[in-house]
């Protein structure tokens, strides 16, 4: 990790991000008219390289509103063939960088009828469905504690700064859980029901990992959703990964919009 953080320090010099934002399928266009040093992730030591379209594949350091962030334009997946602790791996680098905050964004699948495409969802809670823990594996010690407490992932008082940027900024936010398949096939109407039953409000096939690093590492953590479609067995359109970029492009304005408002607030 040592070499990660050495050759990233190289490039941005003394540049310190206080902030990590993690964009989901779609969310790309954030960056769009921001400035800053990027950095392919096939250029920096031991990083993986994103092989899903929508996802650029880069860290972009930036500032915004007197704020310094480093921003995950395109983040790694399980599906992918990655083990947790690979998908994972930028977390602790952004920790290690200086980072005190890490918002998460995704795209997902309503469970939920009243929970519609272009809905922005803050997560209040996550189910871990892939039977998978990015933290198995020998203890690190000087990152976290062996067994860490997970009643408050998502920050409870930073959900609460996000609800307020919402409602100044007029922006319709839902909020509720989010869980976690490995993907890369979509879930069937069987398991959407089972979902439902369990507590879910939006299904993906990210996020839960990255949050659970986070917690560990004692970072302050946010969770959007982006509602790009309803699951499997909600409507009868057939599912695409073509329609989740689709919706990513039409919903930039009201994600830009938020996701600034918290930056400003933070």
């Amino acid at each position: 990790m040592q070499s990660t953080v050495d050759f990233i320090r190289g490039k941005i010099g003394d540049f310190v991000p206080e902030i990590a934002l993690v964009l989901g399928s779609g969310l790309g266009e954030f960056t769009k008219n921001l400035i800053g040093v990027q950095i392919p992730y096939s250029d920096i030591p031991d990083f993986m390289v994103s092989t899903v379209k929508g996802h650029k594949g880069s860290l972009f350091f930036t500032e915004i509103f007197g704020k310094k962030l480093v921003i995950m334009q395109g983040r790694f997946h399980f599906y992918e063939g990655y083990e947790l602790k690979d998908i994972t791996y930028p977390i602790k680098v952004f920790k290690k960088l200086g980072v005190k905050t890490l918002i998460l964004t995704n795209a997902a699948g309503s469970v939920k009828k009243d929970l519609k495409p272009s809905d922005l969802m803050l997560i209040k809670d996550h189910i871990n469905f892939t039977a998978k823990n990015p933290l198995i594996g020998k203890n690190d010690d000087t990152l976290g504690e062996r067994f860490p407490d997970m009643s408050d992932i998502y920050t409870a008082s930073l959900r609460e700064t996000v609800k307020t940027c919402a409602k100044e900024e007029n922006i319709d936010l839902k909020e509720g859980v989010y869980i976690m398949t490995t993907g890369p096939s979509y879930e069937t109407p069987a398991e959407v029901k089972m979902f439902e039953f369990l507590g879910a409000d939006a299904v993906g096939m990210s996020t839960v990992p990255e949050a659970i690093v986070s917690n560990y590492l004692g970072l302050q953590t946010i969770g959007i959703s982006l509602i790009t479609n309803y699951a499997s067995g909600i409507s009868k359109e057939k599912l695409s990964h073509k329609e989740v970029v689709e919706m990513g492009n039409i919903a930039t304005e009201k994600f830009t919009k938020l996701v600034n408002a918290i930056i400003k607030k933070l």
